[in-house]
């Protein structure tokens, strides 16, 4: 008989307890859902972790108040172009000092400017005789020309030359010729009083120059060339 009954009792329990479950779960989820609520509602304002001690701005612009000029604004202006105006002058000095002292040194040195104009005694020439001197590194040819030397130049048919030229043009002085001893056809040094026409001969490619310096037969294609000469006295020859 107790045994029935405790059964019995336990029965009885299990039959008041399981309608209450459902209603305190709902119970239990709606107090949840309220604190929820009020937390969201308490923390809906957002405080940045980077806020100033004191709740004041996280910037601070200086004061340059100080280093404001006192003069006008004109003043200061013509004190900019100024400084731009002797900067600018200061740049162009250097650069012209820096290009003068480039060209100086790019120019001729004392020995070279030394060798520019060479002086001859033409009295140490004699009649029909050649002298070869140096000037600029080339060879300078010097005929003190006979008259008949004189003749035959100024009679050749000088129109129908490779390189028409009368005597007269290449010279100053009937007779005395100035020429480079350079054969105009590659550079070499001609030979004089030799030739077909009395005059020079390259024996290099057998260019035949007359008693003028004209060229009359092979390769060269122009005349020896005149340099700048003058003649100070009747006695001194000055090339350059």
């Amino acid at each position: 008989m107790s045994l029935l009954r405790s059964s019995g009792s336990n029965a009885v329990r299990q039959c008041v307890r399981q309608p209450q479950l459902p209603s305190l779960r709902a119970s239990t989820v709606a107090l949840q859902q309220r604190r929820n609520l009020a937390e969201m509602t308490q923390t809906s304002s957002f405080d940045s972790p980077f806020k100033g001690a004191g709740g004041g701005p996280t910037h601070n612009i200086p004061d340059f108040s100080k280093y404001r000029s006192s003069r006008s604004g004109t003043g200061n202006k013509v004190f900019q172009y100024f400084m731009v105006g002797a900067f600018g002058g200061i740049t162009a000095l250097g650069a012209k000092a820096t290009v003068q002292d480039f060209l100086v040194n790019m120019s001729a040195s004392a020995d070279v400017l030394a060798q520019a104009k060479v002086e001859i005694d033409l009295s140490t020439i004699p009649e029909g005789k050649n002298v070869i001197i140096k000037w600029r590194g080339k060879p300078v040819f010097i005929r003190h020309r006979t008259g008949d030397e004189i003749k035959e130049a100024e009679d050749a048919k000088w129109e129908s030359l490779r390189d028409p030229q009368p005597d007269s043009d290449r010279v100053k002085k009937p007779e005395w010729l100035i020429m480079l001893g350079v054969c105009t056809h590659l550079g070499c040094v001609p030979i004089g009083e030799a030739g077909d026409f009395g005059g020079w001969f390259c024996p290099c490619h057998g260019s035949h120059y007359d008693i003028s310096g004209r060229v009359r037969k092979g390769p060269a294609p122009l005349n020896l060339e005149v340099p700048q000469y003058d003649f100070p006295d009747e006695e001194n020859l000055v090339i350059g």
